[in-house]
Parts: C-alpha cells; structure tokens; sequence
C-alpha cells in the first residue's frame, strides 16, 4: 500500500488507500473535494492516521478549525505501530493545526533528509503563505527557492512540485526557469488550480498582461467557486481588467467574487485582495469609494482582532487608514506585533499620512522599508501595492520624472502597465 509519491502507508484498505491518493492530489491541487475523498478514506478505515492528518490540513485551508483540530487529534491518537515517516507525518500535521510553525518548519527540514517525498510535509513550506513565505524574515523568498531547490531531484517532472518550483522561480526572477517549469506542470494537470494561479504571477512578472488575462479568464470559467484560490485568482483577472481600462468587468469581479458577501474563500485572501484592488484602483485614477474602505475597515476589525499576521495587519492597517478608523489604526501603530511588526508600523504610518493627503510624510515613512517589504509576506504582485503607492505620492509632489525612473529601476518589466495615474 503506496501513496502516489511511493511512500508505505499502514492500511490493508485499497479503498482506503485509492480516497487518500485522491484527497492529496485535490489538496494539492487546490480543487473542490479534498475533504470528501479523505473523509471516504477513514471511512474505509477508521484507524487510517494518515487520512486523518489529510483530513485536518483539508479541513484547516477550508478555515474550518474545530473540525481540523479534531481530525489531527485522532490521527494522533492512532500512531502507535507507525513508521517512522507517517509519526514525523503526524506530528508536523499536529504543529500546523496547533499554530505551532515554528517547530513544524523544525521537524519538516529533518523529515526531508530521510522523506523528501512525503509532498504533504513538503507544502507547508511552498508558496508566499508558508512557513517561509510567512516568516517575517529578509531574503525569504531566496530561503523558499533554496528549499524547493534541494527537492528538485527527488521529485523529477511532478505535475504538483515543477508548479511551486516555477513560483519560487518566479518570485525571484528566474523567469527562464520559471517558464520551463510552469508550461510543463500545466501541460500534465490543466485542473492543477495552484499551476494557473502561479501562470498567473508568471505573466504578471512577465509584464505580459494581455496573454496572461486571455490565459485567466479562460482557466477561471472552470474552477468551482467554493474552490479556495477562487476568490484571488479572480483577482488576479480584475487587476488586469483594470490595466487594460476595462473598469466595469473589473468592479463587477470584485463585487462578485472577492469581496465580502460576495467572495467565497479563507478571510486572509478576502482582506488582502480586496484591499489590494481598492487601493490599485484609485492609484490608477479611480474615485475613493468611500463605503467599500469603511467595509473593508470593518471587515478586519471582525476577523483580524489581534495584530500578528503581518501579511494581514498591512492591508487591515491600508484599509483602517483609507476609512479613516483611526482607533484601529492606532493599535497596529501602537502594537505592532508579529515577525514583520516593525515594517507593518511604517505602513500603518505611511497610509495615515496618504489617505489624509500628506505625501511628504507618506513617502517618508515607505522610504526605509522598501528594500525589506518582501518581509511582511505576499509575492511581489501583491506587495506592488507599496511600490505603486510610493510612486503615487512622489507624482502628487510633482517629481513625476523622479517616480518614473524608480519604478523602471525597482520593476522594469511592469513599469509601462497602466497602474499609476499621471505617471506616463
């Protein structure tokens, strides 16, 4: 009884064994079912550990917490008899339930000397919302492409592992490599959600707008919206839409499928992809919209109550600011907790200073964390949000030309898209 990466499972159920491999490749995939096919797994076997410890990381990218926490709770209750690779399994599935990533990242770097491919140990520390992605340190995005980077032998061409190796790639610029990597993961699982979304920010890094709305809006037709990339692949189609002045197309995406009441998805991406949208809007010349800053506003007060995601606090600061909440700002800026919390202070700052049209201050504030906002987490099309607010307020000063030169230094391949009012 073998997983689809080779690795021995302790069950005498093919059935089992058949909705386990299924559950992984959906869960890696980002599709719709994943908790179905695990669920139907422990079903088959009820002392199955390892189809429940798929169960909980299902259930958790689902934000469906109790029932995830509950899940590794019974996957390590029956560890008794494993091996050594489904314990360390089991144990780094109990750290990521438990909030506890610091000492899975620990037992996931030991677990790959001797278990390179058990892939669902591997993940975590893939993509921007990782262990790494997530670490709040400088040169994190270098640390995710050395990782995937040592793996890269022991995976060969796997539809799921060429589709992260291409987004560390590309978060990098190693756009060649990435390119490779990515047309060759998508070619073997079109359905691979995780493979489109990172085709997305390959175009995007590209500075190949046209190809990459064409090649997103056609893949998004297909994907389930309960799918959990739904709500930011859409907004990777919207800010696009946007670039090619296609205002209405843009607005209708977002109140459909980002933001609150009308996204289905975790409340990290609703925050972040709405806020980001809001923002690059009125950077390219749209009207504040007033009634949506005050709903994002409100949005983060309800579901990020205690700073320390830094990813998160930047854009619930973006939007405290932007609605003029200056109570909730005053606490990111007062406490500003977290392993980026001092650069997410600078932005609360800098936005305080932006929305009330203070571009001196604004531009003063951005200028010491530009060169480590990578720390807050997010990829570099996300955090362009800063590099197109920075330029904006240099515009407002009337040092067009200065803002023009940074950005064709500090982006080169995106500097003519259409994100900046008054910049070209």
């Amino acid at each position: 009884m073998r997983d689809r990466y080779d690795n021995d499972l302790s069950t005498t159920s093919r059935e089992a064994v058949d909705a386990y491999i299924e559950g992984v490749d959906l869960f890696l995939a980002n599709q719709v079912g994943a908790d179905e096919a695990f669920e139907r797994s422990v079903a088959a076997d009820p002392a199955f550990a390892l189809a429940y410890a798929g169960l909980a990381r299902s259930l958790q990218s689902l934000t469906r917490i109790p029932e995830a926490v509950a899940a590794s709770n019974k996957a390590q209750a029956l560890v008794d008899g494993l091996s050594a690779r489904e314990r360390g399994h089991v144990s780094i599935t109990g750290h990521l339930i438990g909030g506890n990533g610091a000492q899975a990242y620990r037992e996931i770097l030991a677990h790959v000397v001797d278990d390179p491919r058990d892939a669902l140990v591997v993940q975590p520390c893939t993509g921007v919302f990782g262990l790494i992605g997530f670490s709040g340190k400088a040169g994190r995005e270098a640390e995710c492409l050395s990782f995937v980077n040592g793996l890269k032998s022991d995976y060969g061409e796997d539809w799921w592992f060429d589709c992260v190796l291409a987004f560390a790639q590309t978060e990098v610029g190693q756009l060649s490599e990435a390119e490779v990597s990515i047309e060759r993961s998508y070619a073997a699982k079109p359905s691979n959600a995780n493979a489109a979304h990172y085709m997305a920010h390959f175009r995007y890094e590209q500075g190949n707008a046209d190809t990459g709305l064409n090649f997103i809006r056609q893949w998004r037709e297909g994907y389930d919206k309960r799918g959990v990339l739904h709500c930011h692949i859409s907004w990777h189609e919207a800010i696009w839409a946007l670039e090619a002045g296609d205002i209405d197309t843009a607005w209708r995406i977002i109140e459909t499928d980002v933001m609150p009441g009308g996204a289905w998805g975790p409340p990290l991406n609703i925050l972040t992809d709405s806020v980001a949208f809001l923002l690059r809007a009125e950077l390219a010349g749209m009207p504040r919209r007033e009634e949506l800053w005050s709903k994002m506003s409100a949005f983060a007060s309800q579901y990020f109550t205690k700073p320390g995601i830094s990813f998160a606090d930047t854009h619930a600061a973006i939007a405290h600011a932007m609605a003029g909440n200056s109570a909730a700002l005053k606490v990111l800026e007062a406490d500003p907790a977290g392993p980026a919390g001092d650069v997410v202070k600078s932005i609360a700052e800098a936005f305080d200073a932006y929305a009330g049209s203070d571009w001196q201050v604004a531009v003063d504030r951005l200028i010491p964390i530009m060169a480590s906002h990578e720390r807050i987490g997010g990829s570099r099309a996300q955090r362009d949000l800063l590099e197109f607010t920075f330029v904006t307020a240099l515009v407002k000063l009337g040092r067009a030309d200065e803002a023009a030169r940074i950005l064709s230094m500090r982006r080169p391949l995106i500097a003519d898209g259409n994100f900046v009012a008054g910049l070209h």
